[in-house]
């Protein structure tokens, strides 16, 4: 165990609606959970040797637990299968310490935040945080159906409840987000969040920028990616700027796995793209960005990339390794 990671054990576990399900991690004693901000997850070391990101989805002021929510994903690599049926309650985990790759923009004059499905489960964290400081913000929730969403309960009681907007896929027509309507008129001070299924954040995010949002302006967090397939793509090598080492990338291989096969360890969680665990500075070399994290901006600049899904537009990338 690092210094960064925790042994937490796992205080509660429910059916918070059909095939989500909600764990409470409490420390072990002599142990304190550090303090965490709204948009934040944490890396859970799962049954199997599978590492996955799970974003807070209790109030940051709450010092003595943490709160996740996992559905249960038939496409998933494992994780969430993992969480469902060998996560038990009384059951101590590793998990890392905080990070947040999805913060709320303080300064900001108003908050717009978006959920798709499990995608509440940062977005719910920063209302809360939004209603403690006295914020002003606006939550728009789209789920399938009322019958499988999530935190109802707790939203509709809560003090914040007057500002969050339902959408459900199966009622009313008139009910359903429009998104183009919704972001229609673009502010300066006004900052837009959203997390949930790609499908959902894509519109959302084309929807923004073809309305005139800053790029600033935009806040968001895949929970998966669709990895393009790197099974045509071409060798090329990355070279260790510490040692001068250099490894060759076949085809169908990530960067990542490269390294490890060379005893090279890079952190990482999703292998996808999208919970930048992995981000790790290019010194020369051109990546070919296929992360779902980076901005447009951060990609174009070529000087970071993401070794567990991102590979190589040049022969060689020199990376601060």
């Amino acid at each position: 165990m690092t210094s960064s990671t925790l042994n937490v054990r796992v205080a509660r576990k429910w059916q918070e609606a059909p095939d989500i399900c909600a764990i409470e991690l409490v420390a072990e004693p002599g142990q304190v959970l550090p303090a965490f901000s709204a948009g934040s997850h944490i890396d859970v070391h799962l049954p199997g040797g599978l590492t996955r990101p799970y974003s807070l989805c209790n109030d940051p002021s709450e010092n003595h637990r943490y709160q996740i929510a996992v559905l249960r994903d038939p496409t998933s690599r494992g994780g969430s299968v993992a969480v469902h049926e060998q996560v038990l309650q009384g059951q101590l985990l590793q998990i890392s310490t905080p990070k947040n790759h999805f913060a709320l923009a303080h300064d900001a004059r108003k908050h717009l935040l978006l959920a798709g499905g499990i995608g509440i489960t940062p977005v719910l964290c920063m209302a809360e945080r939004l209603a403690n400081t006295g914020a002003d913000f606006d939550l728009h929730y789209c789920t399938r159906s009322r019958a499988r969403t999530a935190f109802v309960q707790r939203i509709g009681s809560s003090a914040f409840a007057s500002r969050v907007h339902w959408h459900f896929d199966d009622e009313a027509p008139a009910q359903k987000l429009d998104i183009d309507q919704t972001l229609a008129q673009p502010e300066s001070g006004l900052h837009l969040y959203v997390c949930g299924p790609k499908g959902f954040m894509d519109a959302v995010l084309r929807s923004a920028r073809a309305q005139g949002w800053p790029e600033a302006q935009l806040h968001y967090e895949f929970f998966a990616a669709e990895v393009a397939s790197s099974a045509d793509a071409n060798s090329f090598e990355v070279q260790l700027a510490s040692t001068g080492k250099v490894v060759v990338v076949p085809p169908g291989i990530s960067v990542l796995k490269a390294l490890a096969a060379e005893g090279v360890d890079v952190p990482f969680a999703c292998e996808q793209g999208v919970c930048g665990t992995c981000l790790t500075r290019v010194l020369q070399g051109v990546p070919d960005h296929k992360d779902a994290y980076l901005t447009p901006e951060e990609q174009a600049a070529n000087d970071q990339f993401m070794p567990c899904c991102s590979r190589a537009k040049t022969p060689r990338l020199v990376l601060d390794l």
